[in-house]
């Protein structure tokens, strides 16, 4: 009888510990989930561009703090969001630049260096005490530089960097802006910023991210961006997107192979062998779109799973789809190796121009004076629309805001919004932001004059002759669509066209970056000291040596002595010789 009870207690106990509906309920408060997805897009040039993109999404309020369990989100992430009150972050690590003129327009573009920009919440007393403890703790966690973004490179733009996610309000002293742009990206950032990935490097479309390859190519970039999305339709409830993303471009001319024709082995030196357990979907995106009215240029192989058509920056496009969660895509083979072949030789001469594109550069002669010339082409045929640029420049260039001039067609083009800060020495650069409209079919042209300043000489890096960077100019702007785009479904939707949003389907969201800059300021000549120095040190050493010798020798008179007993016994042997004494 007594095991009888102890068995029925038992069983009760387990009945009762058992997932029932509110325990269930209150295990899916907090789900999450995974996509990833890699964009293949041949590039006018012959060139290649592979995007990566890496989504977790997790239904948590994390600002709370309540959250104590994290299964895909990283939890360094996740409570640096919830110790300093952060809203958004955009960190972005680039190694070369991406040109807009010859490759088209990027999914995301980043500036050249290391860029950071982020909101915080209303609750932070304190912005600037949070951004420094932010910046120094990302650069722990991604291995970068980003501890040297203090007050002389950061700004507060007031236009150009709205968010991207859910925002209750738009006060823009909740955001702070800074750009390194001499930060070097290398291996030692990529691999904190794999070991993110709920898979790691292990499986899933991660397994290509061979730095080796990857840091071969003619531009790589990197970013992590994190910001508030609705939970569902009625926005009633708020989830957190950590989005990973990594792109680069492939030139195969400069690496010897001479052939557009392409694969996955060819690019990273891998293949798709398995896919990663925790991701709810994984796709290879190939862009075959023709890139005229003839018949499409590009033929893939193996057949893809589906086709996928979308307008995307105004163009529509017809993409080859992979689903890496398809059963019957790895029953023929154990391995995917998409290969993709020109099948006629593409006529260079009529590479698509983008729509909007700048570049910038310095003008002037000598050390003294200078002046930093913007130039913003508008090719669409028939419409006008505005443009937002921010110019940030440190400190050490003094601009001359007078000499503003903004010229259009031979005319003079008034902006219709200007916000500008003055820098100050050793504490703020400069911030410049203005609107401009820009005319259908036109070139901007945009200048303004600076001085040198002359630096302290312990202000001066160890290679001061290679010059001092300014970081890229911005431009943000609402295109004109060719294409009229439709409202679609963010889920369902690929997630290289979710990130901006359209305001509508006329137009889309671009964000272009120019070159950044390399000046030279005037430089001492740091060998006239180790010269002083080395005269100097041989004048004293001579001639203070010499006096201080003769001042204090003692001179003593030598009286002759008669001999030893060496002597004497050598006299006694050559008086026995007959030969003359010593």
């Amino acid at each position: 009888g007594g095991m009888a009870a102890a068995l029925l207690l038992l069983l009760l106990l387990l009945v009762a510990a058992g997932p029932g509906p509110g325990r269930a309920d209150a295990g899916r408060e907090q789900r999450d989930a995974l996509r990833e997805e890699l964009l293949l897009s041949p590039l006018p040039t012959g060139d290649v561009a592979a995007t990566f993109q890496f989504r977790t999404r997790w239904d948590a309020d994390l600002q709370r703090g309540s959250v104590s369990h994290y299964r895909l989100f990283p939890k360094a992430l996740g409570r640096l969001v919830a110790a300093l009150g952060v809203r958004e972050l955009h960190l972005a690590l680039t190694q070369g630049f991406w040109r807009t003129r010859y490759w088209g327009q990027p999914p995301l573009q980043a500036p050249a260096g290391a860029e950071l920009w982020v909101w915080f919440q209303p609750t932070v007393t304190d912005v600037d005490k949070a951004w420094k403890e932010l910046s120094n703790i990302l650069s722990g966690i991604f291995c970068a530089s980003l501890n040297f973004i203090d007050s002389t490179n950061t700004v507060i733009p007031t236009a150009s960097f709205k968010p991207l996610g859910l925002a209750n309000g738009t006060d823009h002293h909740l955001l702070r802006y800074a750009v390194l742009p001499r930060e070097v990206v290398c291996t030692e950032n990529l691999t904190p910023w794999k070991k993110l990935l709920p898979c790691g490097s292990k499986a899933g479309l991660a397994v290509l991210l061979k730095a080796e390859r990857l840091f071969h190519s003619s531009y790589h970039s990197q970013a992590v961006h994190i910001r508030p999305v609705c939970r569902d339709a009625s926005c009633l409830a708020v989830s957190w997107e950590l989005r990973q993303t990594l792109t680069v471009v492939f030139d195969f001319f400069s690496s010897g192979q001479g052939k557009k024709d392409w694969s996955l082995f060819k690019m990273f030196s891998r293949t798709l062998t398995d896919t990663c357990p925790l991701a709810s979907q994984s796709k290879v995106y190939v862009d075959i779109s023709p890139k005229n009215k003839e018949k499409e240029l590009l033929e893939v192989s193996p057949p893809p799973t589906s086709l996928h058509e979308a307008v995307v920056q105004g163009d529509k496009k017809t993409y080859a789809v992979y689903d890496l969660l398809s059963p019957s895509l790895f029953n023929t083979s154990r391995s995917l190796n998409v290969q993709l072949k020109w099948q006629r030789p593409q006529d260079s001469s009529e590479m698509p121009i983008p729509t909007l594109h700048a570049q910038r550069y310095v003008g002037g002669y000598g050390l003294q004076t200078g002046e930093i010339c913007t130039l913003i082409y508008n090719t669409h045929p028939y419409r006008a629309f505005p443009v937002i640029l921010l110019e940030t420049v440190p400190w050490y260039l003094r601009l001359y805001v007078h000499t503003l001039t903004i010229i259009t067609k031979g005319k003079e083009n008034k902006p219709s919004y200007i916000h500008y800060q003055p820098a100050q020495d050793r504490r703020r650069p400069h911030l410049l932001e203005m609107l401009i409209q820009l005319p259908a079919n036109s070139v901007t042209k945009i200048t303004i004059q600076f001085e040198r300043a002359l630096l302290k000489w312990t202000e001066y890096p160890p290679d001061p002759n290679h010059g001092f960077y300014v970081g890229s100019s911005v431009l943000s702007a609402l295109v004109p669509s060719v294409t009229a785009m439709k409202d679609m479904d963010v889920e369902q939707s690929p997630l290289f066209t979710s990130l901006f949003p359209s305001s509508d389907g006329s137009s889309y969201f671009v964000r272009l970056y120019t070159e950044p800059l390399l000046v030279n300021l005037p430089t001492p000549d740091f060998s006239m000291p180790y010269n002083v120095i080395c005269l100097t040190c041989t004048v004293v050493a001579v001639c203070y040596g010499s006096f201080y010798n003769l001042l204090t020798r003692t001179f003593h008179v030598e009286e002759p002595s008669r001999g030893g007993l060496a002597k004497r016994l050598a006299n006694v042997i050559r008086k026995f010789r007959g030969v003359p004494p010593l």
